[in-house]
């Protein structure tokens, strides 16, 4: 049996995490719509209200994108709609960091590491640095 060192913290369970991922998509949607009545406040309802209600969660869709498995272009995807969708499959992806429960995109695989250890079976973890966990003796 192989055992992975501790690579980081514990991954979270399921009810810290769902609060952690709610607390990220509430954060952006209020501070969206203060934007949106401040942008109103000052120039009346139109479309500069609109755009200034959905720049901020399309600014921060494409900072935390890569984070995630997803590409920064993915945030357009508020323009047309499903972008509340993305950003909060992409929140509750960051929940759990750096440990992930997701297969990487092909180029995220070369610096994933599979863990194999018995708390952390069926995860791939990404260093933040250039150190890979240890993976225990070959069998």
């Amino acid at each position: 049996m192989v055992i992975e060192r501790a690579v980081a913290r514990a991954p979270l369970g399921r009810r810290p995490r769902m609060l952690f991922a709610v607390a990220i998509v509430l954060a952006v949607l209020v501070s969206s719509l203060v934007i949106r009545e401040l942008v109103e406040a000052r120039f009346g309802r139109g479309p500069l209200a609109d755009v200034g209600a959905i720049a901020v969660p399309v600014v921060v869709t494409a900072w935390l994108a890569p984070r995630a498995s997803y590409r920064r272009r993915d945030a357009l995807l508020w323009l047309v709609g499903p972008g509340i969708y993305i950003f909060a499959v992409i929140a509750w992806r960051l929940a759990l960091a750096p440990y992930r429960d997701w297969k990487p995109r092909p180029e995220e695989a070369s610096r994933m590491s599979w863990l194999r250890g018995p708390e952390h079976a069926g995860m791939w973890y990404l260093p933040t640095d250039d150190r890979q966990p240890d993976r225990g003796p070959a069998h």
